[in-house]
């Protein structure tokens, strides 16, 4: 394999996360025709925002910290490092990192472009 390769394939979680005080942080690290991922960064009491996309999968990967799941309207599950959490099409989700210390979870999502469906 040649070593190009592997740099546009491999990639370090500390040269993707990118924190802003004032809101979550989502860092796209690759998109490709089919599927994009992406890293999220939430500074304690930051939230992603509650959503769907009604032809795409949503994989997150909690890697760092603790929060608080919204599959829906009034439904809330806590979370940590280590746990997967998908969402299928048309399945809300959101985040809250309802820790003390910085919370990042990868987002895995396809097929690729989605379309963005913001539930209040």
């Amino acid at each position: 394999m040649s070593k190009s390769n592997i740099e546009e394939r491999l990639f370090k979680v500390e040269n993707v996360a990118c924190f802003d005080p004032k809101e979550g942080k989502k860092s796209f690290f690759y998109e490709t025709d089919k599927t994009a991922g992406a890293l999220w960064c939430l500074e304690p009491g930051q939230t992603v925002f509650n959503h769907s996309h009604t032809t795409s999968d949503d994989l997150w990967i909690c890697i760092q910290g603790k929060g608080t799941f919204y599959p829906g309207y009034g439904e809330e599950i806590p979370i940590t490092k280590g746990d997967l959490i998908i969402s299928r099409p048309g399945e809300q989700h959101g985040m809250k990192n309802t820790g003390e210390e910085r919370f990042i979870f990868v987002g895995v999502a396809g097929p690729h472009p989605m379309d963005l469906i913001v539930h209040e």
